[in-house]
């Protein structure tokens, strides 16, 4: 695995495009001034002085068409730009260092570029312990509308972290690149999971039927789904249209 983060330039260009598309006024003022400013001085001090006060300066306004607000975009931009001045394995350090010192917000918009920030994976260990946190907002980040984990993980990381996104009552239809890693392994695991809910009397969480494969499913594990639906234990509309009732 390579220790230098590889940079998506392209897709960085055409976000920072999006970003200035939006901004007008004041808010451009002070975007065209902070990315002077990193210019001149490329560091961690720098790059956190000026990523703390984004949402104050370019507001929080949704993306049109992306996942992202102003403010968040912003600071995964000055992040990209930091990064892109250190050619060397300096690169992963501050980005580390920059994960280490942000707020929820900050973690959160590292986390969500990590895709274009390292196409080769070298942050995995990152990003797997960023899976840890108890904020739904940094995990969000990291779990939902970013290809880095499917792209990334390995089998029982990726399963651990659709689990823990089923806890947090994500919607697990934002996951991008889960549909080739369902198969019989998170079939159980997701099951084991809805039979402890249930044997709890807590109600059948509808994230753990998005990871399933349904086809992929056993006669066994079709019979106890099935039971589940006729004692009423499971809501209207967690099982597919199609899905074949056993007697």
């Amino acid at each position: 695995m390579t220790t230098t983060l590889q940079l998506g330039t392209d897709r960085i260009a055409d976000l920072r495009q999006s970003l200035l598309d939006e901004l007008s006024g004041a808010s451009l003022d002070w975007w065209n001034q902070a990315q002077q400013r990193l210019a001149a001085q490329p560091d961690a001090q720098t790059l956190m002085l000026l990523s703390g006060p984004c949402r104050r300066h370019v507001g929080d306004a949704p993306m049109p068409g992306l996942p992202w607000t102003r403010a968040g975009l912003a600071r995964a931009l000055l992040l990209a730009q930091a990064l892109e001045a250190d050619a060397g394995p300096g690169r992963e350090a501050l980005l580390q260092r920059y994960f280490d010192w942000g707020d929820d917000q900050e973690k959160a918009a590292a986390l969500r570029a990590l895709d274009w920030l390292d196409g080769q994976g070298a942050c995995l260990e990152l990003a797997l312990f960023a899976g840890r946190t108890n904020s739904c907002e940094v995990f969000a980040a990291l779990a939902l509308h970013n290809p880095y984990p499917a792209r990334h993980y390995p089998e029982r990381a990726f399963h651990l972290l659709m689990l823990k996104g089923v806890g947090m009552e994500l919607d697990l239809r934002q996951v991008e690149g889960l549909a080739p890693r369902r198969g019989p392994t998170l079939n159980q695991l997701a099951l084991d999971m809805l039979e402890e809910r249930l044997a709890a009397d807590r109600p059948a969480p509808p994230g753990i039927a998005h990871l399933l494969a349904w086809q992929q499913l056993d006669a066994e594990q079709l019979q106890r789904l099935a039971e589940h639906q006729r004692q009423g234990r499971l809501p209207p509309g967690w099982l597919p249209s199609d899905f074949p009732l056993r007697t």
